[in-house]
């Protein structure tokens, strides 16, 4: 049984995946770079803003504005406002969940203190909440998740991340840690499962009142 259980936030504690979509495309539209929803979870879910706008900008050869991300964040947490919530009985799940937890995500400290805050869940997690931005290098990359593990006091090899992304499965299993691919938010359609099973995930589940059986009954197989 693992030590640590490290979420991902957006799309696996909040469901927010669909609204972040929708707001980061009406943005990079409206400042010339028309592109939608879908194309935006297609190319950029799991990924940090940071490495989605040097993608953008190499193809517009130009910058975007020096006040984009603060546009982007006032649109996404208007979103969030209107219409976030937690994932399905992700807070029973987590009252039933022995081991420590935290949060590694490509949001930012403030995104994730708007989007858990509004969904009761930022105090069940605080202080331990990591962000892409303290470190290097986002998702796919290790990064992120080796920090959080430094952070915990605990080997990478026995921890377990849940998470709902390629990119995320990819940061993971490249951090020689065990994973669960979730697919149980509004942003997962069909073969959303067999695409993390693809990318790595140990196994995959769609609705968290399975999680703390999985754990608790050792499902989780080891990093081979």
């Amino acid at each position: 049984m693992p030590d640590l259980i490290i979420f991902d936030c957006d799309g696996v504690l909040v469901d927010s995946e669909v609204i972040s979509c929708r707001a980061h495309a009406e943005v990079l539209t409206r400042h010339g770079y028309p592109i939608t929803s879908e194309q935006v979870f297609e190319r950029f879910l799991g990924r940090s803003t940071r490495q989605a706008n040097l993608e953008v900008e190499a193809e517009l050869g130009r910058s975007l504005p020096d006040d984009f991300h603060t546009q982007l964040q006032d649109e996404l947490f208007r979103s969030f406002e209107a219409d976030l919530q937690a994932v399905p009985h992700i807070h029973a799940a987590l009252d039933e969940i022995a081991q420590p937890v935290c949060v590694a995500s490509s949001g930012s400290p403030q995104r994730m203190r708007v989007s858990l805050g509004r969904t009761a869940l930022y105090d069940r997690f605080a202080p331990n909440i990591f962000s892409a931005l303290q470190v290097k290098n986002g998702k796919p990359a290790p990064d992120l998740f080796l920090f959080a593990a430094e952070q915990m006091g605990v080997p990478p090899e026995r921890c377990l991340v849940i998470e709902d992304s390629i990119a995320g499965i990819a940061a993971a299993r490249a951090a020689g840690m065990a994973v669960l691919g979730f697919c149980g938010g509004s942003h997962c359609g069909a073969g959303h499962a067999e695409a993390l099973h693809a990318a790595g995930a140990t196994m995959t589940f769609a609705d968290m009142r399975e999680l703390p059986g999985l754990i608790e009954r050792g499902a989780v197989a080891a990093v081979t």
